[in-house]
């Protein structure tokens, strides 16, 4: 099994910056793919950004040019850098790993809160 810990959310104003951070522990070889996702009240979970094992990665068209994830394989760890942040954005932050059967793992969520 794979747990995640995620921490960096908190409140921001419209512009502001954020820097979200999830370290992974547990069966760490097996994961492949690592991720962030979102939920906001009363709207259902969605994909933001992804990466592989090998730095390929995937964004949601909402965040592209302003959201940039990265992993370090080293400390079990990925990252979202979120820049230019918007009220929209406000929602609560799940790190996701997917090992290499595709199990998935989820973190317990931060909220990231964006005023206008």
């Amino acid at each position: 099994q794979v747990q995640l810990v995620e921490s960096g959310g908190g409140l921001v104003q419209a512009g502001g910056s954020l820097r979200l951070t999830c370290a992974a522990s547990g069966s760490i070889l097996s994961i492949n793919t690592m991720g962030w996702y979102r939920q906001a009240p009363g709207a259902q979970r969605e994909l933001v950004a992804t990466i592989t094992r090998d730095g390929g990665t995937n964004y949601a068209d909402s965040v592209k040019g302003r959201f940039t994830i990265s992993r370090d394989n080293a400390k079990s760890t990925v990252y979202l850098q979120m820049n230019s942040l918007k009220p929209e954005d406000t929602a609560v932050y799940y790190c996701n790993a997917r090992n290499i059967w595709s199990v998935p793992s989820w973190g317990q969520g931060t909220q990231v809160t964006v005023s206008s």
